[in-house]
């Protein structure tokens, strides 16, 4: 599903109309801002669309991905990449992850234009195509567990593409291809057939490159030949210079990105010999005369008295249940305000929409036509969509509401996946799914004490992917998928895992909300001890030190290194 239709809303709006096909300068609200940027490259009159590539600039990695992924939903079925960072610093001698080379090289194939068609293969032999995925940089392996990896065995190739979710099991017939499927590494199983895939480079440098760096990584620092000396750096470009003269570029948070060149800037020159540096990096005002060259919008989060201003207030109503959350919505409505609600399943929208009471819903793609992008919906409606969104919004001066579900309703926040929580990092919780052997004791946080018995692939509601099977007491199981890893931990109460005196729980009984209610219970007793305890810490008197004395001070401005946020 594609929220296209809602773009043409952009066309009533006169400044919006002047920024499209004049450019400029605009504030926007950042709740607004992947519908703007969406909106001008492809929704007034195809000013920008026809067939031209664009880039969009944005501050750093992170805003980059999520304003693509965004992107992605508002502009489909038109691709579009995100095209991350190295990862790595050139002087750290170290090779860049496959999935970040592959993103890499797949973002500038796109912009290029580059025809995936030309390359499509049926028929392959599997020695020549081993040699191309080695020299693509993929390791043959005897059994592929991660991104950059191949295997063959017999007339089978695995191979997990530096950019896919889940690896990849060609079946050949000789050398014709009889099935493209997608597996799980876990359990070798399956997860559904493929038209096609698109397996992206794992490595930037050509094989001879390659060597070279790698013996320069493992050498002594004191005999490692500089790095200037081993890269191709003759063929080194500027992104803006590969780019097609017609691709239209578009800062979208252009008040972040002179601090960001310039904090790049002064990372690679406390590492380099200035004349080095410009050799293996672009100076950040020459990134900056490019982009004043090439840049036809700029977006900005910042007022500063720019021509054009798109103000949005952020979609969150936060309601318990459909019910609480109608009002809100009828409010909207009344307002004139063509509202949509977006869900990333279909059947939690239908669920929603069965729950209304006062007001009706139909789905967004339910009105559109035969045009390309369908038509927008009508003035004073509420319309569904299926549709994954990070953020909403309700912008007054194009009478439009999009509210993702999860800001449509109070849920408990996911578990953060970039980096382990407060809560992971507790006693007994597991990272990942390598931690766990059949045979674990393990305990799942509604269910209690259960015994893990590997893993199985199942297809529920058509959608196939991969469960845990936790053994109960009795014959009792649970098949919990493998995205609530967070639920588990290890059970730490016994000297080894599978050991047969840990008593199981029993699904069904009340044995293990008793238990989690006498914990809660003590752990209210041990906060209130160290209450009473910190209080009398607060009443007694400390001892206070001197205040730093000159020769220290002197001593501290003398480190010659830019210091971390933690030693500062």
């Amino acid at each position: 599903m594609t929220l296209r239709p809602l773009l043409a809303q952009l066309q009533h709006d006169p400044a919006g109309v002047r920024l499209a096909r004049e450019g400029g300068s605009a504030f926007v609200s950042p709740s607004l801002r992947a519908y703007l940027v969406a909106a001008l490259l492809d929704g007034v009159d195809d000013a920008l669309a026809s067939g031209r590539p664009a880039i969009v600039v944005a501050g750093d990695d992170r805003q980059a991905q999520d304003l693509a992924a965004d992107l992605r939903t508002w502009l489909a079925p038109r691709p579009v990449r995100f095209s991350p960072s190295r990862g790595v610093a050139y002087e750290s001698h170290l090779a860049p992850p496959p999935h970040l080379v592959g993103l890499r090289v797949a973002a500038l194939d796109a912009l290029l234009r580059w025809d995936a068609d030309a390359e499509r293969r049926d028929l392959i032999d599997l020695e020549e195509t081993a040699a191309d995925l080695v020299a693509a940089g993929y390791e043959r392996v005897d059994q592929v567990e991660d991104r950059g990896q191949f295997a063959i065995r017999g007339g089978i190739l695995d191979v997990y593409p530096a950019t896919e979710d889940h690896a990849v099991r060609v079946d050949l017939f000789d050398i014709e291809i009889e099935a493209l499927r997608h597996f799980s590494t876990f359990t070798q199983r399956s997860l559904g057939d493929l038209a096609a895939v698109e397996i992206a480079p794992a490595a930037e440098l050509a094989a001879e490159h390659r060597e070279l760096a790698e013996i320069a990584a493992i050498s002594d620092a004191d005999e490692r030949p500089d790095i200037t000396q081993l890269l191709p750096t003759d063929r080194f470009h500027a992104l803006l210079d590969l780019a097609p003269p017609d691709a239209v570029v578009l800062m979208a948070s252009e008040e972040e990105v002179a601090p960001a060149l310039a904090d790049h800037w002064q990372d690679v020159c406390a590492a380099f010999h200035d004349d080095d540096a410009h050799e293996l990096y672009v100076a950040p005002d020459a990134v900056a005369a490019a982009l004043d060259a090439r840049c036809r919008l700029r977006l900005s989060s910042l007022a500063t008295d720019q021509p054009a201003e798109f103000r949005a207030q952020a979609a969150d109503v936060g309601a318990r249940s459909m019910a609480e959350a109608e009002p809100a919505l009828e409010q909207l409505v009344r307002s004139g305000y063509r509202t949509v609600a977006a869900f990333a399943r279909r059947g939690e929208g239908e669920r929603a929409a069965y729950n209304l009471a006062r007001l009706r819903a139909s789905w967004l793609e339910d009105d559109a036509g035969p045009a390309r992008r369908g038509s927008d919906p009508a003035e004073g409606s509420l319309r569904l969509a299926h549709a994954a969104l990070r953020d909403g919004f309700i912008a007054a001066g194009l009478q439009l509401a999009v509210i993702p579900e999860h800001r449509l309703f109070r849920r408990r926040r996911a578990e953060r996946t970039g980096g382990q929580s407060s809560a992971q990092r507790r006693r007994g919780r597991l990272a990942s799914f390598s931690e766990l052997r059949t045979g674990d004791i393990v305990v799942h946080e509604d269910h209690g004490v259960g015994r893990f018995a590997g893993f199985e692939t199942k297809t529920v509601g058509g959608i196939t992917r991969d469960y845990l099977e936790l053994e109960y007491a009795g014959t009792d199981k649970v098949f919990m998928p493998v995205d609530q890893l967070p639920k588990i931990t290890r059970y730490v109460g016994a000297s080894g895992a599978g050991e047969a005196g840990v008593r199981l729980s029993k699904l069904g009984g009340k044995a293990w909300e008793n238990l989690k209610a006498r914990a809660r219970r003590a752990a209210q007793e041990l906060a209130g001890e160290l209450l009473n305890l910190y209080a009398e810490r607060r009443r007694r008197a400390g001892h206070a030190f001197p205040a730093d004395s000159a020769w220290q001070l002197e001593f501290e401005a003398r480190f010659p290194w830019r210091e971390t946020a933690d030693q500062a």
